[in-house]
């Protein structure tokens, strides 16, 4: 494991001369949400093809660049589609960009993503703060040996998303007239959607939304002390709630249209983000 922090190293050491100041925040993009982009000033944009160690994306929606820029004024580095458990990455892969991130200097990371309802009292279109998560994969990006760089063997779980940041994010949203949720988000691997069966089983277990990605990224980056802001979006009601067949397809077209909403949030958020002192 000594092998993958010196893999780590040597991607940030790669970026390091592309990025004119080092970034404070890190923000991941989920399926159809990659255009917050066209909003960073003095955009630096490197195609993940030519970053060493970081694997080509195979999923629709993703375009797969890192992108240094300012947002509100702040330095942002930007993830323009991220990696899958599904598509036959290993987790070390999948959290792999979050790590280099964190040696490049975020403080904090802003995930977001595209998922399923489960709250029938939720719609399609919705925006959700999560506020604590629930693994149903069976596997965590922490297992083998630890890399004691990037932090302890045994991380307490107990304050992935603060409080502190998920009041920031309200905020904002109150400022600009938009109206959120907050809920619990269930990590399923994908790639096939859920059944009626295990959705009833979800809701049983305290789940409000369910999804395939975000879950690693935000275990990879408490690991590593940086707290974690997460807001998914509703593009579709979970499998049995409703009675239309859910296609990937539909989910980018309710993301593309929930989009809109993200480009006001995310920049208002980061607006008003100091990482570290909302957690003290």
């Amino acid at each position: 494991m000594g092998n993958e922090w010196k893999l780590i190293n040597e991607s940030a050491n790669y970026l390091h001369p592309f990025l004119p100041e080092p970034p404070m925040v890190g923000i991941v993009t989920g399926s159809g949400l990659g255009g917050l982009a066209k909003l960073l000033d003095d955009p630096v944009r490197i195609p993940f093809s030519v970053i060493p160690h970081f694997a080509p994306l195979t999923t629709e929606g993703h375009s797969g660049t890192l992108i240094w820029g300012h947002l509100k004024g702040k330095p942002v580095l930007l993830m323009q589609g991220r990696y899958h458990y599904y598509e036959g990455f290993s987790l070390s892969q999948v959290v792999f960009p979050i790590r280099v991130m964190k040696q490049l200097g975020i403080k904090g990371l802003i995930l977001t993503n595209a998922c399923g309802a489960i709250r029938e009292t939720f719609s399609p279109g919705d925006l959700m703060v999560i506020t604590d998560h629930l693994n149903l994969v069976g596997t965590d990006p922490l297992i083998g040996e630890n890399i004691p760089e990037c932090g302890p063997r045994f991380p307490d779980a107990g304050s992935i998303y603060p409080e502190a940041l998920r009041k920031v994010a309200f905020s904002a949203a109150e400022q600009l007239g938009i109206s959120l949720r907050q809920g619990i988000f269930a990590w399923w691997s994908g790639p096939s959607y859920e059944t009626p069966a295990e959705i009833r089983m979800l809701r049983t277990l305290g789940a409000d939304a369910v999804g395939m990605s975000t879950v690693p990224e935000a275990l990879a980056a408490s690991h590593m002390g940086l707290p974690v802001l997460a807001i998914a979006c509703l593009t579709n009601m979970a499998t049995g709630i409703r009675s239309q067949k859910l296609t990937h397809e539909e989910v980018l077209r309710i993301a593309a249209e929930a989009e809109k909403t993200y480009l006001r949030l995310i920049p208002e958020i980061v607006s008003k983000v100091l990482f570290g002192k909302e957690t003290e």
